[in-house]
């Protein structure tokens, strides 16, 4: 992709310039850009200014057909920066950019972080049975890591409102339906009265608030695999903040253990959200990672049911908006074709879960 056509970036050269004003980098010139492929939601970039020039990440909206009260770049700016220095690793914070005239939207600038990001069966076969079971255990206990984030320490105190969580979100997922709805869904009526009826209520539906991610999984994250690609595999970087607040911890747990497949799961998604790594030799089952989070967090998942079904519904959701972007041509990258076909499957699934449990 040549430089002075970088879908999502409308003036190369500008970004070069304003880099250099403000101290990034050491000149003006346009740096490479480079589209890393694999998100599906706002679009992140490699930036490489050339020289000695560290190497930088762009992220920016994703073009047309933007949800209101989403892709806010100053919110997954502000957790980078509450995050850095943590027990949970992310990419070092650089830069902020409101002004959307630059580059055509707002956007953000953050470190280059090298490491691996596991999706697909072959990405798993470079992991030994051992090495995929210790990153399931380091998987589990970081997500009990963003759960324990001292909210005071890193000044996240008031980056959301955890009372009342689900049932804002249940919300704020049903209006963004009703935006980004391109057909009639059998299934999603029913779906939503369900999980109204069926709100987690009492002291442990917010266990007292957390920061939650909003979209953990694997593929969200840089993984070593130690020298030689056969040490014990460490989490180098928790990346995609864009969904972050603060709620209901066992929503993170939920989403998470929707995208976590298993071998023989009947309703894998063909889609590159639902990655197939986990399906490997060695990774956790799903109950075995909720068994873990439970111990290591004292938090009672006999309701991870519902909170799987709020996933799928969540990932629903996602999906047809993604999907409306598509049939607008307005997608960067390949693969969205998938997402559309996957929204009724999800729906289904969730009824599954209401219905039966995990």
């Amino acid at each position: 992709m040549a430089d002075d056509d970088v879908p999502g970036i409308d003036d190369v050269p500008r970004l070069g310039r304003w880099l250099h004003e403000n101290g990034i980098t050491p000149t003006g010139a346009p740096p490479r850009v480079q589209l890393i492929a694999g998100g599906r939601s706002n679009l992140t970039y490699l930036l490489e200014p050339g020289g000695e020039a560290p190497r930088l990440v762009l992220r920016r909206p994703p073009l047309g057909h933007v949800l209101p009260t989403a892709h806010d770049m100053s919110r997954e700016y502000r957790v980078l920066s509450a995050l850095a220095g943590t027990d949970v690793p992310v990419p070092a914070p650089v830069a902020l950019c409101p002004d959307a005239d630059l580059i055509g939207a707002p956007f953000y600038l953050m470190g280059y972080v090298a490491g691996l990001v596991l999706r697909s069966a072959g990405d798993g076969a470079r992991l030994t049975p051992d090495q995929a079971r210790q990153l399931s255990g380091s998987f589990t206990d970081m997500l009990a890591a963003i759960h324990g984030v001292d909210l005071g320490a890193t000044g996240l105190a008031s980056f959301g409102r955890p009372e009342g969580y689900m049932e804002r979100q249940l919300a704020r997922w049903q209006r963004q339906w009703e935006l980004s709805a391109t057909r009639e869904m059998p299934g999603y009526e029913e779906l939503t009265q369900r999980l109204a009826a069926d709100l987690p209520g009492g002291s442990g539906s917010a266990s007292a608030g957390t920061l939650v991610h909003g979209d953990y999984r694997l593929d969200n994250m840089l993984v070593a695999l130690g020298a030689g690609g056969t040490g014990r595999p460490s989490i180098e970087a928790v990346l995609d903040w864009e969904m972050s607040t603060l709620g209901d911890p066992l929503a993170d747990l939920g989403l998470a253990l929707v995208y976590w497949t298993e071998p023989g799961d009947g309703d894998s998604l063909d889609v590159e959200w639902a990655p197939e790594v986990t399906t490997g030799p060695g990774f956790m089952t799903r109950a075995e990672i909720a068994g873990r989070y439970a111990a290591a967090t004292g938090r009672d998942v006999s309701a991870l049911g519902y909170y799987m079904a709020f996933g799928c519904f969540k990932l629903a959701v996602v999906l047809e908006g993604i999907h409306a972007r598509f049939l607008q041509n307005k997608t960067v990258g390949e693969g969205f074709e998938r997402e559309g076909p996957a929204v009724p499957s999800l729906i289904q699934r969730a009824h599954r879960l209401l219905d039966e449990g995990v």
